[in-house]
């Protein structure tokens, strides 16, 4: 019986199951899917790290007849690789809320009852106005706990009378602990993370909206991706509505139309 490591440490039975929902979430078609779950059994050992599987199944994609299904498969890393600073996942958190029907303004100084704050995310609709914590993380296995729960909490109650809050948010791109949505659901602030709740949790809400990040593009280095995050360009959707944006980067005009190529490509799926 093989058994999987996943990024918190924690073993579990290898499931084929699991592997082949994974697969989906890409794109691919069947039969592409069929060739990447038997290339993972030929790679299967006991303990395997659940990121080793990770690395196989993308390097395949990468290598297949629609490579650039392996960005959309990437889509998770993709987001964590918006740091190392929260700035750019703050901004990303802004047009998951615009996909919402929000109005939104980021990184607001507000005053409370007792000191001033910095609001990551404000989003207004209606008769609503929310306050976002945005709770950014670059490493899988890493949790947002109670404590981040209790002092969203604290900081909204500082906050609301004086500025017209309705509502908390607490947004985090990996998982929370039970605690923290214990006590979201007893003090009534709403909680989204990578699969929490089981409909609308993060992923839904990326994927349902086709909000992949430009960090999810293999056509851009590490230095270009940050060179547009630093000027607010944080969607592959702003890419292919906008050609001009990448004048910034100062490339050749067939290194633009490869990196255009790709970005229609991974929205298409």
């Amino acid at each position: 019986m093989i058994h999987v490591i996943k990024a918190t440490g924690q073993a579990e039975k290898f499931s084929e199951e699991k592997l082949v929902q994974s697969i989906k979430r890409a794109g691919i078609s069947p039969e592409l899917e069929n060739e990447v779950v038997a290339h993972i059994k030929t790679k299967l050992y006991d303990d395997i790290p659940t990121s080793v599987i990770y690395h196989h199944i993308n390097e395949y994609l990468k290598h297949s007849s629609k490579p650039y299904t392996s960005a959309k498969y990437s889509l998770k890393q993709a987001i964590m690789d918006l740091g190392p600073t929260g700035y750019p996942f703050e901004d990303y958190i802004s047009h998951i809320m615009k996909s919402q029907g929000f109005q939104t303004s980021v990184r607001n100084i507000v005053r409370g009852m007792c000191v001033s704050h910095e609001i990551d995310v404000i989003a207004l609709r209606g008769e609503e106005k929310i306050m976002v914590e945005a709770k950014f993380h670059n490493f899988a296995g890493t949790k947002t706990n109670i404590h981040v729960a209790m002092y969203t909490k604290a900081r909204f109650e500082d906050i609301k009378k004086q500025n017209g809050f309705t509502h908390a948010w607490l947004v985090t791109n990996t998982k929370v602990t039970a605690d923290a949505i214990s006590f979201g659901g007893c003090c009534g602030m709403h909680i989204i993370s990578w699969e929490y709740p089981s409909r609308n949790n993060f992923r839904d809400i990326v994927e349902k909206a086709k909000l992949i990040p430009i960090t999810a593009l293999t056509s851009l280095n590490r230095t270009q991706k940050t060179q547009l995050l630093e000027l607010g360009i944080v969607l592959v959707k702003d890419i292919v509505s906008d050609h001009t944006l990448l004048t910034e980067l100062h490339l050749p005009s067939h290194r633009n139309d490869d990196i255009v190529k790709e970005s229609n490509q991974l929205l298409e799926v």
